[in-house]
């Protein structure tokens, strides 16, 4: 890698782009997310960005039980991402089902089996603050090596 390359890797790693989705939460999840963008807790002085188009998006944050109306929309909003991209599960709800036994979520319900799931943030719902640590320790492994995985 050459002295361009690394610091231009540098410099993406400090802009994040992140997608947010919904499959089927109570909107706990939700709240807290968009409680990130306050100016309480700010992700965009941590270079953090929310886009609502996946194809501007590095990291897509799933959030809520997973239902069968998204088995099919998940998987086609993950493709629309740019490689290089990650997913995390944030909630209990994405990540084991749920904490209430719903009839209308799969049989399967993490999203793990759907998408990869490179970090889960438990709780329900999670604080902000484990959201935003989240994200900035997925940031790395997306990064790494941008500028070579993009050729």
């Amino acid at each position: 890698m050459t002295l361009l390359q690394a610091v231009k890797n540098f410099v993406r790693s400090k802009s994040i782009h992140v997608c947010y989705v919904d499959v089927g939460s109570c909107n706990g999840c939700d709240i807290e997310v968009l409680a990130c963008l306050s100016p309480r807790y700010d992700i965009e002085q941590y270079g953090i960005y929310v886009h609502n188009n996946p194809r501007e998006a590095d990291i897509l944050l799933v959030i809520g039980a997973f239902t069968p109306g998204w088995e099919d929309k998940l998987r086609m909003i993950w493709e629309k991402i740019p490689d290089p991209k990650a997913a995390i599960a944030i909630g209990n709800c994405p990540i084991s089902g749920c904490l209430f036994d719903r009839p209308h979520t799969l049989i399967d319900p993490p999203a793990a089996k759907h998408i990869p799931i490179a970090a889960q943030v438990p709780g329900c719902p999670p604080r902000p603050t484990e959201i935003i640590s989240a994200v900035l320790s997925v940031a790395p492994l997306v990064f790494r090596d941008y500028e070579v995985a993009k050729r």
